[in-house]
């Protein structure tokens, strides 16, 4: 990196492939090889070789999580390292603990590596939202932020279609299949510190903690897509396995399947929520995640069959792909100068269910396992309450239609 840094209005000037938008999608695409070589080979790696249930894999997902929890140390991190740089150290992190996941397959060994890898992924995932924000002008927000997803998605379409094509190998090695997939994004972030310019935004980011009243509606909905996100990514993946006994590579197929899709519809969704704005798009999310985790409840229930799991699986992956509308809406409220800070307190936030809810679903788990997937539908129904509330067109001053009616009122 030049040690001068690059202001974002003179960036054009770059060559195309230097430029911010195109670090953002190459670090976007690379971040996916280790976080899908991990997730796809998690659960069939924990049951078959450390011997694990329902209550060690609620356990390691809230040690999981607990680095998410601690986003909010971002905000000191930064004092010292500038955003894009931690951006890329986190990187090295996630890729490096992926890569060495396989040498420690005891409970203890796992825990620790998960751990470190949480840390690069989940300060990865917030100084990158931050710097999305920052970048992106909010007029082209929606449409690129679309792209960058597609890209993200691209990244776990290879890592996974390499996982199915040598099934039978990684089955017997899985050493070598987890680095192969922490070495690419080790690769790739070395290769970004040395590539690229350090970018200077035109707001300077406050450094400290911010908790605003008027983003009130803003840490609603992370918390409540923080205690959902994390019954689908703890136990959706971990019921084809148990109840169904999918293999390694029928279980990355079905991943693949949901990356494809994301390739080819992220950028509609969002062109779409540009055109129809995030509170459409919030509440179609919300009514679509409440409809799909009652009839996962319903897999249990009724005993249907595989194929239904496996699109039920596809649809749920499809519409948390709308998440991204609450940054955007968060991005039109918001000062310029709070980016940065509320990014790591809203990450936080989104985790405090993350945290808490892993060991105890884990437990239920044990007992009635669809009564896990009705909690999570609850959840997506207060999620859509919340959704009602955001404004059809937001910026500062009209953040929920609550605020706007108050200032409707005539004062006494």
């Amino acid at each position: 990196m030049r040690s001068h840094p690059v202001p974002l209005a003179e960036a054009a000037a770059l060559p195309r492939w230097r430029q911010p938008v195109v670090l953002l999608v190459v670090m976007a695409a690379a971040m996916p090889f280790s976080f899908a070589t991990w997730n796809a080979l998690l659960n069939n790696f924990v049951i078959e070789v450390a011997k694990f249930d329902g209550w060690d894999i609620g356990l390691l997902h809230t040690v999981r999580e607990i680095p998410g929890f601690a986003a909010v140390g971002v905000i000191a991190v930064i004092l010292l390292v500038r955003e894009q740089r931690l951006a890329l150290i986190s990187l090295v992190f996630l890729g490096g603990a992926t890569a060495v996941t396989a040498n420690f397959p005891s409970f203890g060994g796992l825990m620790i590596t998960t751990f470190i890898a949480s840390i690069g992924f989940h300060y990865y995932e917030t100084v990158n939202q931050s710097l999305q924000l920052q970048w992106l002008p909010k007029e082209k927000a929606p449409r690129v932020l679309g792209w960058i997803l597609a890209a993200g998605s691209a990244g776990s379409l290879i890592a996974y279609s390499a996982i199915v094509l040598f099934g039978s190998y990684v089955d017997a090695h899985y050493k070598v299949a987890y680095w192969a997939g922490g070495g690419v994004t080790l690769a790739v972030a070395l290769f970004c510190w040395f590539a690229y310019p350090q970018f200077e935004a035109p707001h300077p980011q406050v450094k400290r903690m911010v908790l605003r009243r008027r983003y009130w509606l803003y840490y609603g909905l992370q918390f409540m897509s923080g205690a959902r996100r994390q019954i689908f990514v703890v136990f959706a993946a971990f019921m084809m396995v148990e109840k169904f006994g999918m293999k390694i590579h029928e279980l990355t197929a079905l991943f693949l399947i949901n990356y494809i899709a994301n390739m080819v519809l992220a950028p509609l969704v969002g062109r779409l929520i540009g055109r129809f704005g995030e509170r459409r798009a919030l509440i179609f999310e919300y009514v679509g995640l409440a409809t799909v985790f009652v009839l996962y409840g319903g897999l249990y229930w009724f005993d249907w069959p595989l194929w239904f799991a496996a699109a039920l699986y596809v649809a749920d992956h499809l519409l948390f792909a709308m998440a991204f509308a609450m940054k955007t809406y968060f991005q039109k409220i918001a000062d310029p100068g709070d980016i940065a800070p509320t990014a790591a307190v809203a990450f936080t936030i989104n985790h405090i269910a993350a945290v808490t809810l892993p060991a105890p679903l884990g437990l239920l788990w044990l007992y009635a396992p669809g009564y896990v997937f009705a909690l999570a539908a609850g959840m997506a129904g207060l999620s859509l309450c919340l959704a009602l509330m955001v404004p059809r067109h937001p910026v500062p001053g009209n953040e929920t239609l609550l605020r706007r009616t108050a200032a409707a009122q005539p004062a006494e």
